[in-house]
């Protein structure tokens, strides 16, 4: 599974983005999907993750609130809209594909995760 994140950039404090996370040849609905970041110095940390069905959703308490994850079936995406951005969320954002999920599962964990795209950056200024 060849996963591409797109939907990066410079914006200020308080403004918006949306990432967006396509797969070649695949469909995403079949897959429990999460986005990860890592900022330079960091470790790679869990944001947000959705379940195979969609039904189930799961953030970090950092963007719990700010950040939404959903599905795309139409444009076979899953994507992550961010809103009130904070400087602390600058880092370079990772979407990943759990294949071995089941229906309900939402994964929370780097291990989980089999597949991963390239990452897209994020800096937010204040």
């Amino acid at each position: 599974v060849q996963l591409q994140a797109s939907g990066g950039g410079s914006v200020q404090a308080g403004g918006f983005l949306r990432l967006s996370c396509a797969a070649s040849g695949r469909t995403l609905s079949s897959y429990a999907m999460g986005w990860f970041r890592q900022a330079p110095g960091n470790e790679r940390e869990f944001v947000a993750a959705l379940s195979r069905s969609g039904g189930r959703t799961y953030y970090a308490d950092s963007v719990k609130g700010r950040f939404a994850i959903s599905r795309d079936n139409a444009k076979n995406t899953v994507d992550l809209q961010m809103n009130n951005l904070k400087p602390d969320d600058t880092a370079k954002y990772y979407c990943a594909a759990d294949i071995r999920a089941s229906t309900q599962t939402v994964a929370r964990t780097r291990s989980e995760y089999d597949y991963w795209g390239q990452g897209t950056l994020v800096t937010v200024s204040s």
